[in-house]
């Protein structure tokens, strides 16, 4: 009797962990089981030795697993026919390897928990989408969209997404910052009204262009929403001149001009000086930089339609931006006239950005680009230009980005004692691996990303790989750059031998332009109280396992 019992049991246990062992992570999800976590059973056996009782107690627990089974089994066929339902709140809260590692595409939930160390990418890249949406991730890295990935994914699948969580957000009219644009969710966000948000150090370099839904995002006042068939640009005119006013198409009018730049918040890298002391500022990490193709009209054309000439005295050309605070008050800064008029300095009226129309983030329909000087005077949304005896009279230019000693407090500073920042120092920051990584031993690759201002030429990535005791130069990536007019940035790589018994790497990198300027070692002696110009050596900290 207990032969015939044992037998048809045991088979359907088998039959149970075949089912169980098929790559079904709906079924998996549905039921709540985690094999790694079940005890694991022998077989019983019924030899002599054992008594009548203690066999019959173990037959009791082998029928009671093979019904838990059978009913385990019953819940996943039921699972697969009626997927569990999931609101993107639930999504959402599993975004970490403690909490699970879900996505979503389209309407479909994965759990990608034991995908994420597989992933060909890397673990860090697929962990940006998590708790949220894959798309916008695989708009970027159109690969993904391939049968044989969506047949991976259809594995890990667990559920749908609710219905009623696609119903689009009411607009509080309310809120100045309600029509602002959708952002791509990889953004690192400084703040959110107004939006400042930065790419995460890992896609920062994966490309020499920075994509458009991942560059850095430096916003001081809601983005406006400008119709471009009834935007004009104002340009007032030199003494004995008519203004202008322009609509896109004058501007299509005037010889198109393209250019590569890089543009640089001069809050880079402030959370480093933040560290050192307090500073009143954004917490920008090593992501307040970012490159792009940049086509437009030479702001030189436009000036000299509008009558503008050098003069023995300074002038300063002003820019006004059509964003504005509820007082009316827009954004504004300015440049010299020398360099707005220099067809070498290139200064543009930009109104495409790697080749298209640029996003209202960043400027739609027309911005300024002005080549190797601070993001704070390209000014986004331009409404009006003149040229004026003295610096525009914008907050912006007068009583922020500045630079001073470090003993300068908030009760003693004197803004009109600075000259407002225009060309930056030459910086470089390591964007992989990241700090507080673990690598393993053998060779470690070493990424980031060298600039400065000006037009000089990077000429050199010195990197470190235990504290500065010994230096070796990175091989430099990108563009070539030319004389007087490097206004991209390089990209930098080392692939170096882990030293042999290391358990970790103090990893620093310094670059050096083509004036030898170099990067000052320590943070400490560059301090000011608004966290610019932040440019020390770069320094991580990364473990190393055997």
């Amino acid at each position: 009797m207990l032969l015939l019992l044992h037998r048809p049991v045991v088979l359907g246990l088998r039959q149970a962990c075949r089912l169980r062992s098929t790559p079904s992570r709906l079924c998996i999800g549905a039921c709540s089981t985690n094999d790694s976590r079940q005890p694991q059973h022998p077989s019983p056996s019924f030899s002599g030795d054992y008594s009548s009782t203690r066999g019959w107690k173990a037959m009791g627990t082998l029928i009671g697993l093979g019904a838990v089974l059978a009913y385990h089994d019953h819940r996943c066929r039921a699972a697969q026919e009626s997927p569990r339902m999931y609101t993107k709140e639930e999504v959402s809260s599993h975004s970490s390897p403690e909490t699970g590692i879900w996505v979503t595409l389209g309407s479909e939930v994965f759990d990608v928990t034991e995908f994420v160390d597989l992933h060909p990418g890397g673990p860090s890249k697929l962990l940006l989408a998590a708790g949220g949406p894959l798309e916008p991730f695989w708009a970027l890295y159109a690969v993904h969209n391939q049968p044989h990935v969506h047949e991976l994914l259809t594995k890990y699948k667990i559920g749908e997404l609710n219905p009623e969580d696609n119903v689009s957000p009411t607009l509080e009219t309310s809120d100045p910052y309600a029509d602002d644009p959708k952002r791509h969710p990889a953004l690192k966000v400084n703040s959110q009204c107004p939006f400042n948000a930065e790419p995460p150090p890992e896609l920062l370099t994966e490309n020499y262009i920075t994509p458009n839904p991942i560059f850095f995002t430096r916003n001081h006042l809601p983005v406006p929403n400008l119709d471009p068939d009834t935007y004009r640009l104002h340009v007032a005119g030199a003494p004995g001149y008519q203004s202008l006013c322009l609509s896109l198409d004058d501007l299509y009018k005037f010889p198109k001009h393209e250019i590569t730049v890089t543009l640089q918040c001069a809050g880079n890298r402030r959370s480093e000086m933040t560290q050192i002391k307090e500073v009143k500022g954004l917490e920008w990490r090593m992501g307040a930089i970012s490159t792009a193709r940049w086509a437009g009209t030479r702001l030189c054309d436009v000036l000299a339609q509008a009558g503008h000439q050098l003069s023995d005295t300074e002038a300063q050309v002003c820019f006004e931006g059509l964003d504005s605070d509820p007082t009316g008050t827009a954004y504004g800064a300015s440049i010299p006239l020398a360099r707005a008029l220099d067809p070498e300095a290139e200064v543009l009226l930009a109104y495409e950005m790697n080749g298209q129309p640029l996003p209202r983030d960043h400027g739609f329909p027309v911005r300024v680009v002005v080549p190797g000087v601070v993001g704070a005077r390209h000014v986004k949304w331009l409404g009006r230009v003149s040229v004026e005896a003295e610096e525009s009279y914008s907050h912006w230019q007068r009583r922020d980005y500045k630079g001073f000693c470090p003993s300068v407090d908030w009760d003693t500073v004197d803004f009109d004692s600075a000259p407002s920042i225009q060309e930056l120092p030459v910086q470089s920051a390591i964007t992989e691996p990241r700090d507080g990584e673990t690598i393993e031993s053998g060779d470690v690759t070493v990424k980031g990303y060298a600039w400065s201002g000006g037009g000089r030429a990077v000429i050199r990535v010195d990197v470190s790989l235990d504290g500065g005791l010994t230096w070796q130069a990175a091989e430099l990536d990108g563009e070539e750059q030319r004389p007087r007019k490097a206004w991209a940035w390089r990209l930098w790589r080392l692939q170096a031998p882990v030293p042999a018994g290391q358990k970790e790497l103090n990893i620093i990198c310094k670059a050096v332009d083509d004036s030898y300027n170099v990067q000052p070692d320590t943070v400490a002696p560059i301090w000011n109280l608004r966290g610019v110009l932040s440019n020390a050596w770069h320094r991580i900290h990364v473990h190393v396992v055997p």
